[in-house]
């Protein structure tokens, strides 16, 4: 019987068959890998996460912001940049264009201004260009994103909700630093400038900010509610520009751009219309309304012209001082008769009351409708020259001239912020106001498709503003205010019972119109601030 063999595998064969089997797991395991990491074709959803706490993970990156900054890139259908703010976490929904870029890498803009913290509560100012790109890493990325938006609007108290304009432009993002910035304005500032003038009325519940009962300053002719008008839609609706987003009156920070300034509105009664409802909006932060009095102890009239009122916590004031054509309204004798003249070449007596403040709001319009100022016969004076007869439009842009002149002369740009508000439309039915004039079956805006006829008077405006030395903000209120037929007093601008059948289509009712051309002050009072503070 033969021998068995023995099986037995020597030394060098099992060494070669173990490393056949390991390279094999290998290389298997690498190419899983390379195949998992093959760009995807399908579009990705990208979550960008900012957090004050949390470290950075997935990549992290020092762009001089006092909160490390994490970005995961997640799978899916399309690319959708949001957020949700927890504590300090800000995220921000946007748009991106793709583009190849074969260094793998993602390109974003830079954050380019971080204004410092200060005892106050301000905003940072986040810039983000696609031209200046800054390049960091994230888990991974194929394509090339460049941020462009427009419109973007996040409100700190309200989970970081963005709101979008269909339009694409690059911006600045403006973010609250304050931690609990429940009044605080989250805005979208475009780089083009937006022109406020251009957008539409829209219906919303959240308004009026103040009402009738609550606010002790409208007087009898701007009290529609009080005076009997039953409807209260004119005061729900609110200015929607159509490139930008109008903030939202915040009177305690109103209070505070003027703390320790004087506020002074002088003008005709539409400016005493727009005065009285600043004081009604800045009434809404104020705990202890005996801490608000006026200086010289007057109740609002129409036939008192002047008012100076005290903000005493926030040691401000605002105040109104008449003046119907910003120059001097005197008499001169022709002939045997002494008659009113209108000195288109001297300033009205009163302005030196207004030197030294802070803030100046100045408007003229109203009266130069009249009669005797339409029809320029004997009235017009410059020097000792009563022009027998002057085109109101030629007297108008002198006595703006001679205005301008006293703005140059005497008011310092770095200390005293200067706005002029455009001419506010009248809209008189079947007359004027002392013909039978009416509006009072109005109770809606009038239709987008309206486009009225842009005053000369604010085209001269412009005109002379361009040419000043001391920069002025020119509000340009008329075409949003010539929809709001509804918003006038009509019969309402007196108490029930008056003998009176005069209707008022030419002030407003408060609350009301008034209040937008506040609420765009307060805008341009609010960019200033933020443009004055040091980069």
């Amino acid at each position: 019987m033969e021998k068995q063999r023995s099986f037995s595998i020597k030394p060098t064969r099992l060494w070669l068959f173990s490393f056949t089997i390991s390279f094999s797991l290998i290389f298997f395991i690498f190419f899983s890998i390379w195949v998992l990491n093959l760009p995807l074709h399908s579009r990705q959803e990208t979550h960008f996460q900012f957090n004050s706490t949390t470290t950075a993970a997935a990549a992290s990156v020092s762009l001089g912001l006092r909160s490390p900054f994490k970005i995961q890139s997640l799978t899916g259908f399309h690319r959708n940049y949001s957020a949700t703010q927890i504590k300090n976490s800000i995220l921000v929904s946007t748009h991106f264009s793709r583009v190849e870029n074969e260094s793998q890498v993602s390109n974003f803009s830079t954050f380019e201004e971080i204004l410092d913290k200060g005892s106050q509560p301000h905003s940072v100012v986040y810039d983000i260009d696609s031209e200046k790109n800054s390049t960091f890493f994230g888990n991974r990325s194929t394509k090339s994103e460049t941020v462009s938006s427009k419109g973007l609007e996040i409100d700190s108290t309200n989970s970081s909700i963005p709101i979008w304009n269909q339009q694409q432009q690059n911006v600045s993002i403006t973010l609250s630093n304050k931690e609990e910035a429940s009044s605080d304005v989250l805005k979208v500032v475009n780089k083009k400038e937006c022109d406020i003038s251009k957008g539409k009325w829209v219906f919303d519940e959240s308004y009026p900010l103040y009402t009738n009962a609550s606010c002790p300053y409208i007087d009898e002719g701007f009290s529609c509610e009080t005076n009997g008008r039953l409807d209260k839609n004119y005061m729900k609706w609110r200015w929607q520009p159509q490139d930008c987003d109008i903030p939202r009156f915040n009177a305690t920070q109103m209070l505070e751009l003027i703390r320790g300034k004087r506020l002074v509105f002088a003008g005709d009664s539409i400016n005493r219309n727009q005065w009285e409802s600043m004081l009604c909006l800045l009434m809404g932060a104020i705990k202890d309304p005996r801490k608000v009095y006026e200086t010289h102890g007057r109740r609002i009239t129409k036939e008192k012209g002047n008012y100076c009122f005290k903000f005493v916590d926030y040691q401000c004031t605002v105040e109104y001082y008449v003046t119907h054509f910003l120059v001097h309204e005197g008499k001169a004798r022709i002939g045997s008769k002494r008659v009113q003249t209108l000195r288109i070449d001297t300033m009205d007596k009163g302005s030196s009351r207004w030197r030294g403040a802070d803030i100046l709001v100045f408007n003229t319009a109203h009266w130069w409708n009249h009669h005797k100022t339409k029809a320029g016969k004997n009235y017009y004076q410059e020097r000792n020259q009563v022009h027998s007869r002057l085109e109101v439009s030629t007297a108008f842009e002198k006595a703006l001239t001679t205005w301008a002149s006293w703005i140059d002369r005497h008011v310092n740009p770095s200390k005293t912020q200067v706005f002029f508000r455009s001419s506010a439309p009248s809209h008189f039915s079947g007359g004027q106001w002392n013909t039978g004039g009416h509006c009072r079956e109005a109770s809606q805006p009038i239709p987008e498709t309206y486009r009225g006829k842009y005053p000369e008077k604010n085209i001269i405006v412009e005109q002379i503003i361009g040419k000043m030395k001391t920069p002025v903000t020119f509000l340009n209120i008329t075409g949003l205010s010539d929809y709001r037929i509804d918003g006038h007093p009509s019969i309402y601008g007196r108490k029930p019972g008056s003998s009176s059948r005069v209707q008022d289509c030419s002030h407003w009712c408060l609350p009301g119109v008034p209040d937008t051309w506040n609420e765009i002050l307060y805008m341009h009072l609010e960019s200033n601030r933020r443009k004055s503070l040091p980069n």
